[in-house]
């Protein structure tokens, strides 16, 4: 180091290596090599051949082949990225950068601090191309990482022999720390997993992919990523329901979720206020985006990632759970030129592949589509998606404005969330646009109310609304292990299904005559067997594999739309809607079970509301 305590790059190769002095910068690892000596112009070509012939890489290859050591490479491959060499043997003693340090973190990532100027942290490092680690260390100290490279054997010593000086600069070389030692409740962790890594770097990189890639393969939804006092839960959601997986270790929770908020473009020195996020994700050949939501808790930043699979998304109306019924009268109202469609539900009822399997459907040269969403979670072909930004000033109901002039046909706007979005919606139907959007209800009547309890006008409500549809997503048994069932009587009676004799083990009789009527079933009794799935390797012995939407389709009719003119209340506009021919959610899923589709206590776990 200089007089002002600089970093003075120090051209000191390991003991196999004899370079110049000269910076060889962007040289390539294998002209550098040849430079140093190490190996010749012909040993190289050969190196090459061998790398396009197999693919690996040339650090690999130099080592298999002519036996250079991996501090040699390390070092060539800082060399030619323009990486600073640093002399740890000259290096002089600063606290404040051991202090930022621990020093079992220095031994377990082969670094050495050594110098703090202002907001920044010079570290010496065997591998300077270790990002997890820079990321993690930058996390931990709050200054942002110079890193400087230094062979392994030079960072140890230097360990051994700095931490534990004191201030007047004499040496008190600390005793090695014993390995920390990993609780008996964490032996089944991804840690464990991981064990025999030579670096945390490429192990959290593993550890995260694997993360990741698990989830597609089980065809998770959502990731959670949830620090507990002693270890980081994992649980996977399927088929909608949180699934446990092998925790992580505690010491690797700061550098995972730095890890994933480095991928996810967030701010890695921010852990007191919620971020939200995306990754873009590649497994087996396919693309993959995440939404990454981040959300402060007393034992660290919890995660949460959405995995949006582009090519699921859009499924052919036939496909979504409409008996044929249900899906005549759904196609002739989104088939209007003008109007509202409302697809109502919570979070996580499939709403949004509802509506973009529809705009798929509507799809065509002549109509332009354009969609103002928070946010686009799927990318379609020949549709104009744009996204709302709070920031700039862009809301649904400002957006949704702004759209309106753009010529369009049909519009879809994410969500309903006020009395001005609703309003402009409404006089867009008004003019000759055909719009859909979604609002967070527990059924389709029950959007009425809500919407009304906005101080919609109820006038231009009834004249613009086509139809309003209610669903939920309850899991389909797995055709595996599928087996007939008697279902309990506790079931059987909030359903409202009659048990018929003991002696018929798995018959029953439905007698819900509304449900008959509407899904073609004249006769006065139809005979039902119930079915379960008994769990097998291909569910997750769960019984499920897969979801599919139950429905109910209030189509506004003259006299419902008078009712909601006259602020009718909502049991009364239902006792109407039935009166049409209403298959309410639980009775469309009392005939998904009876087909053998779902069970009876899956059906009545998602849509029985007493």
């Amino acid at each position: 180091m200089n007089p002002k305590g600089e970093v003075v790059r120090t051209l000191r190769p390991p003991e196999e290596a004899a370079p110049s002095g000269k910076k060889a910068s962007k040289k390539g690892l294998g002209r550098l090599a040849v430079e140093a000596g190490l190996i010749t112009d012909r040993q190289l070509a050969l190196a090459v051949y061998e790398q396009e012939r197999t693919g690996g890489s040339l650090a690999e290859l130099f080592q298999e082949l002519y036996g250079l050591s991996a501090e040699t490479v390390q070092y060539l491959l800082a060399e030619d990225a323009g990486i600073e060499t640093v002399d740890l043997d000259r290096v002089r003693l600063d606290e404040t950068a051991f202090k930022k340090v621990p020093r079992q973190f220095a031994l377990d990532h082969k670094l050495f601090p050594i110098l703090v100027t202002q907001d920044r942290l010079t570290v010496a490092m065997a591998n300077p191309f270790d990002l997890a680690t820079l990321d993690q260390l930058q996390f931990m100290t709050r200054l942002y990482i110079d890193a400087r490279f230094a062979p392994e054997s030079k960072i140890l010593p230097a360990i051994e022999r700095y931490y534990g000086a004191t201030a007047e600069g004499s040496v008190d070389v600390a005793p090695k720390a014993a390995p920390k030692a990993v609780p008996k409740e964490e032996n089944q962790s991804y840690a464990r997993i991981e064990e025999g890594e030579e670096s945390a770097g490429p192990q959290v990189i593993r550890l995260v992919d694997s993360l990741f890639g698990r989830a597609i393969r089980e065809e998770a939804t959502d990731i959670h990523i949830e620090p507990a006092e002693k270890i980081v839960k994992i649980r996977y959601r399927i088929d909608g329901i949180l699934h446990g997986r092998p925790h992580i270790s505690k010491a690797l929770q700061p550098a995972v979720i730095t890890r994933i908020k480095i991928m996810a473009n967030m701010d890695i020195s921010e852990n007191r206020l919620p971020q939200d996020g995306r990754i873009s994700f590649v497994s087996e050949g396919k693309s993959y985006d995440l939404r990454v939501s981040t959300f402060p808790t007393i034992y660290g930043e919890k995660i949460v990632l959405r995995i949006l699979d582009k090519e699921r998304v859009i499924l052919g109306l036939e496909q979504l759970g409409f008996s044929p019924s249900s899906l005549t009268i759904f196609k002739k109202s989104v088939q209007r030129p003008n109007g509202i469609i409302l697809v109502t539900g919570p979070t996580g009822s499939g709403k949004t592949t509802t509506l973009y399997s529809t705009l798929a459907f509507l799809n065509s040269a002549e109509k332009n589509i354009m969609t103002l969403e928070d946010p686009v979670e799927y990318e379609i072909p020949d549709i104009h998606q744009s996204q709302i930004n709070l920031k700039a000033g862009l809301t649904f109901a400002s957006g949704l404005r702004a759209m309106l002039r753009q010529d369009p046909d049909i519009i879809f706007v994410g969500e309903m969330r006020d009395a001005e979005t609703v309003d402009v919606a409404i006089r867009a139907a008004l003019t000759g646009h055909l719009v859909f959007s979604t609002l967070h209800t527990n059924d389709a009547v029950g959007a009425i109310a809500r919407l009304l309890d906005m101080e919609v006008n109820p006038s231009l409500m009834a004249s613009t609304f086509v139809a309003i549809i209610g669903q939920r997503l309850v899991r389909k048994i797995c055709a595996h292990c599928k087996e007939a069932e008697i279902p309990d009587e506790s079931l059987l009676q909030l359903a409202g299904i009659a048990q018929g004799k003991q002696e018929e083990r798995t018959t029953f009789e439905v007698f819900h005559q509304a449900a008959r009527q509407l899904a073609g079933l004249n006769r006065e009794r139809q005979e039902i067997t119930f079915y379960h799935g008994k769990g097998c390797e291909r569910c997750f012995q769960s019984g499920y594999r897969g979801r599919i939407g139950i429905f109910e389709i209030v189509a506004l009719s003259p006299a419902i739309s008078q009712m909601i003119t006259q602020r009718s209340p909502a049991h009364t506009i239902l006792q109407k809607a039935r009166e049409e021919g209403l298959t309410t959610m639980m009775e469309d899923g009392i005939e998904k079970a009876g087909q053998g589709i779902t069970t009876l206590e899956e059906v009545i776990r998602v849509a029985y509301m007493p």
